[in-house]
């Protein structure tokens, strides 16, 4: 039914709007006079339901694809082992091979195709371009290298795919001859919609930003047409970039430029074997002669018509080039998953590394921290310059008398600043920092050596190591390790003091501690803590105190109690270790820092896997599969018209075969079946009659009679009897029997004939 003007549009179940009103009235009129509408009242009509928008079946495909395109850029190979700078070129080439090509061409599938001509230093490849669009669009010469910025020639209606940012997003364009990494886009109306060229800088460049660009350009392309010379088409270079297309499942055409005539078949036919050597016997191969330029600068047009035959069958027929579009799109994705792997078995060997160094820089300086917590705990620092101040400090029983003192803290601070007495104490606190400082120092510098060394040992280790400076700076501790131990230490001896005021704050019997009493009672702390019974020294330290210690001892447990007394021992113990935990973690962090460096990601092996293994699920279900060479199904020029000759040769070759003098025909009925065994039918006194003169027509025709013998022979073919049958059924609609064995010369040359056609159709 038409729709009218101004009547909406039908749902998406294909009711029109009349029956729609017809639906809405009836179901009124069967509500009864309640649900009726009221007269002159408007009928609702129902919303169209909304059409189902048709799901892309790539589209979890480029997601997947998005996720492993972040998972490879976040990888590093920083480390130097032996495959690291194979896989982080892999990995840039992965990255630029989605970004360039695999997710722009999967949104656009129906785009214009691109073909990538590459090929060797000096191959002709801008000369070939401009030769086949009969125009000089890309800029060709003698000096190397000539192609420095990449030139794109399409249609002009093919302009905006090309002219915007889709394929090689990252290359900006140009639209004159420029020099460098840019994209330079002509257009050429001679040149059928659907297909560009893209003349690429050389494969073998002495210029490293040429090689990368040609690589970048190949990776992008939906078909690579590669370009070597009969000079250069057995350089290795050439094979291991024609090996690398192989790998991706790329569309490849090749081109043997500068062939000289005289010795073009020896060349070419080394070519074929070397391609089917490296699986490339189905690609298209072509060949032009060594010829002499024109003012322009192109080869003869004739030189070129094949190849341009070639393509203008690719452009005019879509089938092909999305084919050929889908072998190679196909063939990327379908790499991914076995390069990935390959990735990241080198990503869990760049964690596995970083692991082991890390570990040798912990174990060392935990090795230290144990050094230095052995030191305070059995009592080594109480000898010495430590335990000769700690008997002065007991001996002159200035420690008792401070801590007997009663007076106030202001007169206490004010005599020591009118005789200049100082605190207790001070020279003991002196050589108690340098004892510590000492420990921590000594305990330092080994665990640098230690790590240096072990890091040396392995590759990564060493090459991290390998800059002069930093070498000599972890081979050792940092050289302020001294005053910053020392100034630990110091810090550490202030919050015991400040840990013994605040615990005597509460109790009532010493809220009035002096200064003196604080700074006699925190010493006594603190030689606590470098006993072997976590107080005070007991034994030889003891007797040569005279006892003196034991009174203070008292005194102080007086004061806080035993428990208390202890606990503060221990408290203060736990916060010098504390303190030289982190002392030492800042030492160790200089070998941290340059694996931090390096950006090694420990799970980046795991992730890339998991985003592998989802792109091949999708890659599944959108029918992402391998094809087969769809080059293979474009004919070649004048392909056709050699595959009619061949035939022709070998129906030439069978009817010589038939002719030649001693064909037969092949027995039809079973008259000459019987003729054939030795005898006529019974019963035909005819045929029995004319024998004898059928045998002279064929001894007459020259066939050889049987030699004497009571056998018959075996052979129709050779019997006396049955050749005269043969010879007087035959007709010319019988088709030629098979050869005689006797005659080689005749039949060996028809044969090889029909060898000969069927061998190059084959061939075809």
């Amino acid at each position: 039914m038409t729709r009218t003007a101004g009547s909406p549009p039908s749902s998406g179940a294909g009711v029109s709007s009349g029956s729609a009103d017809n639906d809405v009235e009836s179901a009124a009129a069967e509500a009864g006079p309640a649900e009726r509408p009221a007269p002159g009242a408007r009928s609702k009509r129902p919303k169209p339901s909304p059409v189902p928008k048709k799901k892309d079946p790539f589209e979890p495909l480029r997601e997947a694809l998005a996720e492993l395109r972040v998972a490879l850029a976040a990888a590093r190979f920083g480390l130097s082992l032996p495959s690291a700078e194979e896989a982080q070129r892999q990995t840039t080439s992965l990255v630029g091979q989605l970004d360039d090509y695999v997710l722009p061409r999967l949104a656009r599938l129906d785009a214009p195709m691109l073909v990538v001509v590459g090929g060797s230093t000096g191959a002709g490849k801008s000369t070939l371009v401009n030769s086949l669009l009969r125009a000089p669009v890309s800029r060709a010469g003698v000096l190397r290298p000539t192609t420095r910025s990449p030139v794109l020639v399409c249609n002009p209606d093919d302009a905006p795919w090309f002219g915007e940012a889709h394929l090689l997003p990252d290359l900006p364009r140009a639209h004159a001859v420029v020099d460098g990494p840019r994209l330079q886009v002509v257009t050429a109306p001679e040149l059928p919609p659907g297909l560009a060229f893209l003349d690429a800088p050389d494969i073998d460049s002495v210029v490293d930003a040429n090689r990368d660009l040609a690589g970048q350009l190949l990776a992008a392309a939906d078909l690579w047409l590669f370009l070597t010379t009969a000079a250069r088409y057995a350089d290795a270079v050439p094979w291991d970039v024609l090996r690398e297309a192989r790998e991706r499942g790329a569309a490849v055409a090749l081109v043997l430029d500068r062939v000289p005539p005289a010795g073009q078949d020896v060349v070419v036919e080394h070519l074929r074997q070397m391609l089917v050597d490296h699986g490339f016997g189905e690609a298209p191969l072509f060949v032009v002669g060594e010829q002499e330029l024109d003012r322009q600068g192109l080869l003869p047009e004739t030189t070129v018509a094949a190849l341009r035959e070639w393509f203008a069958t690719l452009a005019g027929d879509a089938g092909h080039r999305a084919a050929v579009i889908r072998q190679t799109l196909s063939g990327a994705i379908t790499a991914l998953h076995s390069r990935i792997d390959a990735i990241a078995v080198q990503a869990d060997a760049q964690r596995d590394a970083a692991a082991n160094l890390r570990v040798a820089a912990q174990n060392a300086y935990s090795e230290a921290w144990d050094r230095v917590e052995e030191g305070l705990r059995d009592g080594a620092l109480l000898r010495g310059e430590v335990l000769a101040r700690w008997h002065e400090l007991i001996g002159t029983g200035e420690l008792t008398r401070a801590l007997e003192t009663r007076v106030g803290k202001v007169r206490d601070q004010l005599r020591a600043a009118i005789t200049g007495r100082p605190l207790p104490g001070r020279k003991f606190q002196a050589a108690l920092t340098s004892g510590i400082g000492a420990l921590i120092t000594a305990s330092a510098g080994d665990a640098a050596e230690h790590t240096a060394a072990h890091w040396v040992n392995h590759p990564a280790g060493r090459a991290l190591l390998d800059s002069p400076d930093d070498r000599l700076r972890l081979h050792r501790a940092s050289p302020d390790l001294a005053e910053r131990a020392e100034q630990l230490v110091a810090d550490w001896q202030r919050w015991v003091l400040e840990l013994v005021r605040h615990e005597a704050a509460g109790k009532r019997s010493v809220a009035r501690l002096t200064a003196y009493t604080v700074n006699a009672t925190g010493l006594l702390v603190m030689i606590g803590v470098f006993a072997s019974t976590a107080f005070i020294p007991t034994g030889a330290e003891v007797a040569v105190a005279g006892g003196t210690t034991v009174a203070s001892q008292k005194v102080l447990e007086a004061i806080f109690g035993d428990r208390a007394v202890r606990d503060l021992a221990a408290r203060a113990r736990q916060d010098l270790l504390d303190r030289v935990r982190v002392l030492l973690d800042d030492e160790r962090q200089r070998y941290t820092d340059l694996l931090h460096e390096a950006g090694v990601n420990p799970g980046a092996g795991d992730r890339l896997r998991t985003a592998s293994g989802e792109v091949e699920r999708a890659r599944v279900a959108a029918g992402i599969t391998p094809t087969p060479d769809a080059l293979a199904a474009i004919p070649l020029p004048g392909e056709g018209d050699e595959e009619g000759d061949e035939e022709e040769v070998a129906a030439e070759a069978e009817q010589e075969a038939g002719e030649r003098p001693g064909a037969a025909s092949e027995p039809e009925s079973e008259g000459e079946r019987a003729a054939e065994e030795g005898g006529t039918p019974e019963g035909d006194p005819a045929s029995e009659g004319d024998a004898p003169e059928q045998g002279d027509d064929a001894s007459d025709a020259g066939v050889d009679a049987a030699p004497d013998s009571q056998e018959p022979d075996p052979d129709p073919e050779t019997s006396p009897e049955a050749a005269p049958d043969d010879a007087a059924g035959s007709s010319p609609d019988d088709e030629p029997a098979a050869e005689p064995e006797g005659d080689e010369e005749g039949g060996g040359e028809a044969s090889g004939k029909v060898k000969r056609a069927k061998t190059a159709r084959r061939k075809r």
